[in-house]
């Protein structure tokens, strides 16, 4: 490469006096070598080194290159009159100076762009016989993605289409545009095109549904390219094809955090999380990890899941120092070792059971591990000085009819009349729905019977729940223990409800099956203690903006925060004894408004109340 460039330094040089002399009545012959010779191949070759020209590859020439190639050029005319000023340019003409540098930068892009197009043309002669790809879209992204594929040898884009009126006859690397995305499917069939690529990452969820719609109705198979936000995240590699997936068509928008409150408020601090092995409780730990914290403790029962989130933490953030507690949260000794050897600024409390029909079944674990370990660690983390006690709850606390709603609920009374009579730490609660893959949930499971052929089990036609993906549920948790006030119970705009049965549906169109025909949906009637509808605030509440447009506070509902508290020991006794008809009358009465289902009741409607209903009760 450096000879080449060189060579054509001498050959620019010899043909432009060559070109001037030319026209002189008496041609002067130039000598093929001679001291200016020398000087300017010297000269341009320095700029050319210290400019990185031959850091980048001949391959991959691009703009950038030839107009750094352009810059050399002009900087190498510089040095060269520097270096001949001398002579006072005796025998160089003014014209060869002047037309130099545009000279030089054709002599020298010309051959990269000549084996850059030798190079491409040799992978499409390749990729004759390789996957056809239509691709819907002919933006920033649809450019990347052609341009992409066309190097791979795997894919050959056939054609694009986008719904843009000018873009109508246009060419991206040789690709047409070649209609509206309508069309698909007389361009798929025209173009013979096996293969579907949606290059729009700009979609919102109506969008996406739609662009869906318009690729099955083709019946061909179609993937996606990531967003900006998943690569940046490190859920998906730069140009990869990923299959489109439930989260692309959930009615929601973009969550952007206020990364510098976060930020200030997190780094260089300690974090506590119990249940880190969990969905939310791992996710959590790596939000913290991302925005500067320097130390993590990990406490979880499960031996596996700490192994797990520790090994994940380990190889994403090397520099973070890590500790592991083995053990149960409700054990006041093991969280007085953890709160010990860490000296934590927070703890976000995540271990809990959730699983709603289990827990009608299982009063007396409930309670001890949602409510009681609860209060043992918020109790000990105010004894020891912890400056913010994070307890994430959900949505089944307001307005409880389940075993999992009342202790949450419960729970969520211990910290707002522990925050009451505490002066040193900050207790915050934070309530949200359901979230998307999480353990346990109904996506895996719908997954899971997808894949096994159906049918998929919908508890009731008209059953909705609120969906959040894990990663934007923990970064909305880490934003309200940010901002938050003493005592304080945010709710996370978890955007409108979703039908469970029209998620079934569109994850059995995901994977390329016929709703009722390829793969039956069966409905099973409402489980123990599951509600039609869920609600995130009280029918009475107001809920209050935060400096967050995502998170809200719920406004603080009256009640004994001396009864609340003197009925743990009683609670801890029935525990020992195994006494469930004991348990069951302490949270009915700490309660009123704990209403538990009967054996063979459901609720099966409930005031859904979207958020933006609620602008005429924010304050």
């Amino acid at each position: 490469m450096v000879l080449h460039d060189l060579f054509m330094v001498w050959l620019c040089w010899q043909l432009l006096h060559a070109a001037r002399y030319s026209m002189l009545s008496q041609p002067h012959p130039l000598p093929l070598w001679n001291t200016d010779t020398t000087l300017v191949l010297v000269a341009q070759g320095l700029v050319f080194w210290r400019m990185g020209l031959y850091r980048g590859l001949w391959r991959f020439a691009s703009v950038p290159d030839l107009w750094n190639i352009f810059k050399s050029c002009l900087l190498g005319l510089l040095a060269i009159v520097v270096v001949l000023a001398y002579k006072r340019f005796d025998g160089v003409p003014l014209s060869v100076l002047a037309a130099y540098p545009l000279a030089l930068a054709a002599f020298l892009g010309g051959p990269r762009l000549l084996y850059r197009a030798w190079k491409d043309y040799q992978l499409a002669s390749i990729g004759q016989l390789s996957q056809r790809v239509l691709v819907l879209g002919a933006g920033s992204s649809a450019e990347m993605l052609v341009r992409d594929l066309r190097r791979s040898g795997v894919y050959r884009p056939v054609g694009l289409l986008d719904d843009a009126a000018h873009l109508a006859g246009a060419n991206i690397h040789g690709v047409p545009v070649l209609g509206r995305l309508d069309h698909a499917s007389v361009i798929a069939k025209e173009t013979s095109a096996n293969l579907l690529v949606i290059a729009i990452p700009s979609l919102d969820a109506a969008g996406m549904q739609r662009v869906l719609a318009i690729c099955e109705a083709t019946g061909l198979p179609f993937r996606t390219v990531p967003r900006l936000t998943d690569v940046l995240e490190g859920h998906s590699l730069p140009g990869e094809l990923r299959e489109v997936a439930i989260e692309d068509l959930l009615n929601r928008k973009p969550v952007t955090p206020n990364w510098k409150l976060m930020r200030e408020w997190l780094s260089g601090r300690t974090v506590l999380v119990t249940g880190a092995g969990g969905s939310i409780g791992s996710e959590v730990c790596r939000q913290c990890a991302r925005q500067g914290t320097t130390k993590i403790v990990l406490l979880e029962i499960d031996e596996l899941a700490l192994l797990t989130i520790h090994a994940d933490l380990r190889r994403a953030f090397p520099d973070l120092e890590i500790e592991c507690v083995l053990g149960d949260c409700g054990d006041p000794a093991v969280v007085r070792h953890a709160l010990r050897i860490s000296a934590p600024d927070a703890v976000f409390h995540a271990a809990a059971y959730k699983q709603v029909p289990l827990l009608e079944s299982q009063l007396r674990e409930a309670v001890r591990n949602n409510l009681l370990a609860t209060e043992n660690v918020a109790r000990i983390c105010g004894e020891v000085g912890v400056e913010t006690f994070v307890l994430i709850s959900t949505d089944k606390a307001v307005e409880p009819v389940n075993v999992l709603g009342a202790t949450k609920r419960y729970a969520e009374m211990i910290c707002q009349s522990l925050a009451a009579g505490s002066t040193g730490t900050r207790y915050v609660t934070v309530r949200f729905g359901n979230v998307l893959d999480s353990a346990g949930s109904v996506v895996p499971l719908f997954r899971e019977q997808i894949r096994q052929g159906g049918p998929v089990t919908v508890t009731d036609p008209e059953v909705s729940r609120y969906f959040m993906t894990i990663p934007e549920a923990c970064q909305l948790i880490v934003q309200a223990a940010a901002l938050a006030a003493p005592g304080a119970v945010y709710t996370l705009d978890m955007g409108a409800p979703v039908l469970i049965r029209l998620l079934a549906e569109q994850m059995i169109r995901l994977a390329g099956k016929r709703p009722g025909k390829d793969i039956a949906i069966v409905y099973t009637g409402l489980r123990p203690g599951e509600k039609l509808h869920e609600t995130l605030f009280y029918a009475d509440e107001d809920c209050k903006t935060t400096s967050h447009p995502k998170v809200f506070e719920a406004g603080v509902r009256p009640f004994s925060h001396e009864q609340v508290l003197q009925s743990i020991p009683r609670l801890r006794e029935a525990v020992a004894r195994y006494d469930l008809p004991a348990l069951s009358l302490i949270l009915q009465s700490t309660m009123p408004d704990f209403s538990p289902l009967q054996p063979d009741g459901h609720v099966r409607s409930a005031t859904v109340v979207p958020f933006p209903a609620r602008e005429a009760r924010r304050h």
